[in-house]
């Protein structure tokens, strides 16, 4: 779980920043993610900074590609999707395998105790069968994610990279 409290902004602060590296020790360590966030017209401000604080590679590694991802999305009104819908495409932008399901619990200030735990209801039914969801596929695919996100670009422009190292042409 990663509480963003205390995250600067994407350029306003270094890489080492403590927060930053928190999320990127939580992002290279986890094998799936839950991104949840309020609906505010869209996704918050501070859920795509989070996001935009990942990196896309870290030397040769990419560290969200072939994790799973399951989205979610609270809202203070009437049912929307807005928000799952740009995290989707961020996912798999990210090439993380973006599970089928997701949620998007509306009018979410109902469905909470005064305690805050959230109350039975076919919302939290969903929410439970989402992460149903990415368990299994977290599990399904985790030997097969290194073949699934494997593309022939990356291995033709390695290929070339060696070659050029090796001086092949020399040989």
């Amino acid at each position: 779980m990663f509480n963003p409290s205390g995250l600067p902004l994407v350029d306003d602060a270094p890489a080492d920043h403590p927060k930053v590296k928190e999320l990127h020790e939580l992002a290279q360590w986890a094998e799936g993610m839950v991104w949840s966030s309020p609906e505010r017209h869209a996704m918050t401000g501070l859920m795509k900074t989070q996001i935009d604080w990942i990196p896309l590679s870290v030397g040769a590694v990419r560290p969200t590609q072939g994790k799973t991802l399951a989205v979610m999305q609270v809202s203070g009104g009437s049912q929307s999707f807005n928000a799952v819908n740009q995290m989707r495409v961020l996912g798999r932008w990210m090439r993380m395998l973006t599970i089928p399901n997701q949620s998007s619990v509306a009018k979410a200030w109902q469905e909470f105790d005064k305690a805050g735990p959230m109350m039975p209801s076919a919302y939290y039914d969903r929410i439970v069968d989402v992460m149903e969801e990415l368990m299994k596929f977290t599990l399904l695919t985790r030997d097969a994610a290194p073949y699934l996100v494997d593309r022939y670009s990356e291995r033709k422009e390695s290929a070339e990279a060696l070659s050029r190292r090796i001086q092949q042409a020399v040989i």
